[in-house]
């Protein structure tokens, strides 16, 4: 007798119609995945084990048996995803990018450290912070945490420049030499423009200071060649998310462009042992062999992608602009990756907006802006344009979907007329 799964398979059908064929999906952190990614997933990979890194000739590594086929398909990604981003090093076993940043934290960092940061409040990822693991990972057993910008403080924030969104470079600097932390970390979650990273990178090698790359966000951008290079601008390491603009199933990656074996032993090692046993043990091996394909899209049509994203974004916050929904960083263009903040406070604030927007199939988050002191009740929006760009959309699209937003965030119905614009977008491009 069989079990019934009829009532599950009629929620993943509802869930597959609504948010593939009806809502405007502009999440910054999410994407779709091509058919050739989700068909590879369903296979005998789903309940396999596979700990340690893949056997070689003459060299068992595993601490599992049965492996040869799984370790042809990962030594095959890190291969491909080294090729992809000009990377000596890679390890494709982190399950996310922050299971990624968790892996350097727990290799590296030890209690008592120093980290320079961007803020939550100034875009960086809440695995940066207080309450996430870099935060967790040096907090002295027993005490607060520290912050601020003392000597003696754990961690201490990116300075800003006068539009708080972009670091200043000479500052950051200046902080960096006056702390000496143990670590510096680059890269945001509202990520809207490349970081002084050449210039901080550079003068952190004068003091042998390692800098993480956190490219969760924007690693599509940079394997398509349309944001910034870390590894070449001077990243010691750059973990990444292989589902937001790099359109691959849920996973995570580390790379590094290490050349010598004294820093290959200095840097990487520690991440190695902090991918395991620190953050995982078995690494979700059904998706390994998307990432595979993923990675194959992406060197095909990675360049094409990014560079509509990008359009795409700066068309979509001009038309609200100009329309009267303010969007942040208008004097530098809005933005120069997939994401643009908008402030709604006029209308009730982010939370409220946004429950607005999804009750019209308009799908995005809430989001704190510079100078936002409660993460649940912020005054912003953060829209990104990586999903509906693979089905399509252009900037002729965001002006009508501008539009479609402006009416409502101010409480007019537009359900039909959304799903009249998607409607036209339903066949994925760039696979």
């Amino acid at each position: 007798m069989t079990v019934d799964i009829h009532d599950l398979e009629a929620i993943l059908a509802r869930q597959e119609e609504w948010r593939q064929k009806q809502t405007i999906n502009l999440i910054a952190s999410e994407n779709a995945q091509s058919p050739a990614v989700r068909r590879v997933q369903n296979s005998d990979f789903m309940g396999r084990y596979a700990e340690g890194h893949p056997n070689e000739p003459g060299k068992v590594l595993r601490y599992y048996q049965g492996t040869k086929y799984i370790d042809e398909i990962e030594s095959m990604v890190t291969r491909e995803i080294c090729e992809l981003f000009g990377a000596k090093q890679a390890d494709v076993r982190p399950i996310s990018g922050n299971a990624a940043n968790t892996a350097i934290a727990l290799g590296y960092l030890r209690g008592g450290d120093a980290v320079v940061a961007n803020s939550t409040d100034a875009g960086g990822h809440i695995s940066h912070g207080p309450v996430g693991v870099i935060g967790r990972r040096i907090q002295n057993r027993g005490q607060l945490l520290k912050l601020g910008s003392e000597k003696s403080v754990h961690l201490h924030y990116l300075p800003l420049t006068e539009d708080r969104y972009h670091v200043d470079a000479q500052k950051a600097i200046e902080l960096i030499d006056t702390v000496s932390p143990q670590l510096v970390i680059m890269g945001k979650s509202l990520f809207l423009f490349p970081e002084p990273l050449s210039e901080v990178a550079a003068f952190c090698q004068t003091k042998k200071i390692p800098v993480l790359y956190d490219a969760a966000h924007v690693l599509g951008l940079i394997a398509g060649g349309q944001f910034q290079d870390p590894l070449r601008e001077g990243a010691t390491w750059m973990t990444g998310s292989t589902h937001k603009t790099f359109p691959g199933p849920q996973r995570g990656v580390i790379l590094s462009n290490l050349e010598s074996p004294e820093a290959e032993k200095k840097y990487w090692a520690v991440a190695d042992r902090g991918v395991f046993p620190g953050s995982s043990s078995n690494h979700h091996l059904h998706s390994l062999a998307g990432l595979v394909v993923a990675t194959r899209e992406m060197k095909q049509y990675g360049r094409e992608y990014a560079q509509q994203i990008i359009r795409n974004a700066q068309a979509l916050g001009r038309a609200l602009d100009e329309l009267g929904t303010p969007v942040e960083a208008r004097e530098f263009g809005y933005t120069q990756s997939h994401i643009i903040a908008v402030n709604v406070a006029e209308w009730g604030g982010g939370v409220e907006v946004a429950k607005r927007l999804e009750e019209n199939d308009i799908i995005l988050n809430y989001n704190m802006l510079p100078g936002d002191s409660d993460p649940r009740n912020p005054s912003g929006l953060r829209i990104g344009t990586s999903e509906m760009t693979r089905f399509g959309m252009d900037e002729k699209a965001m002006g009508e979907l501008a539009q479609l937003m402006h009416d409502a965030i101010r409480g007019k119905d537009v359900k039909e007329e959304v799903h009249r614009l998607r409607s036209r977008f339903l066949d994925m491009k760039y696979v």
